[in-house]
Formats: C-alpha cells, sequence, structure tokens
C-alpha cells in the first residue's frame, strides 16, 4: 500500500501561481495529478514516470504547469502559473506502483485525499 498526502492549494487570484506538493509513503513507478470540477469528469492533468523522468501534459494546461519530483523525498510537486479560474478543481495526487498507463483514473491504483483549488476572476 502506499499512501499520497497532497499539499499547497488554496484559492488565488487569476494569474496567480500556486505550487502543489504530494507525498507518498513508498515507491512509485507512476505518479499524476488529476482534478475534478463541480460537476466534471475527473480528468488528468499532468504526469510523471518517476525513473525516467518522462513527462505529461494536458493540453489546457501545457505551457503553464510544470511537474516534478523529489525521489529522495518520494515526493512530486506541480507548479501551476498564470491560473485562470477554469483551472478551480479539487486536485488529486496519483500513483501505480508497477506501470504508467494512460493518463485516466482507472490506471491508477493508490490516490490522495484532494486538495482544493479556486481560482478568482
Amino acid at each position: 500500500q502506499v499512501k499520497l498526502v497532497e499539499s499547497g492549494g488554496g484559492s488565488v487570484q487569476a494569474g496567480g501561481s500556486l505550487r502543489l506538493s504530494c507525498a507518498a509513503s513508498g515507491n512509485t513507478y507512476c505518479m499524476a495529478w488529476f482534478r475534478q470540477g463541480l460537476g466534471k469528469e475527473r480528468e488528468g492533468v499532468a504526469g510523471i514516470h518517476t525513473a525516467g523522468r518522462h513527462t505529461y501534459y494536458a493540453d489546457s494546461v501545457k505551457g503553464r504547469f510544470t511537474i516534478s519530483q523529489d525521489n529522495a523525498k518520494k515526493s512530486m510537486y506541480l507548479q501551476m502559473n498564470s491560473l485562470q479560474p477554469e483551472d478551480t478543481a479539487m486536485y488529486y495526487c496519483a500513483a501505480d506502483r508497477y506501470r504508467c498507463g494512460t493518463m485516466l483514473p482507472v490506471n491508477f491504483n493508490y490516490w490522495g485525499q484532494g486538495t482544493q483549488v479556486t481560482v478568482s476572476s
């Protein structure tokens, strides 16, 4: 079992920045950030292969969000710049211990409790 704990959410005005953190209790192979807005499906935002450092970004966040990791700390981060109201959502850290599949929730076995990001116009 891997426990994931997110932190760093909050409220900002449009154009602002936030940095999310996710601490894992064990080793992982793939980690990702998902988000879910009110009445919307959970969508993949960014992912990272913890060994090869290959990254994935959803088109909606490319150029604004940066995913990174610190393997020594078993932690993953999401730097979010130029935030917009449409980025408002609950953000979840997700992980899988054995593979990096497509960015769908079904491909991740471990989830954090979520951290709220609210962007006001």
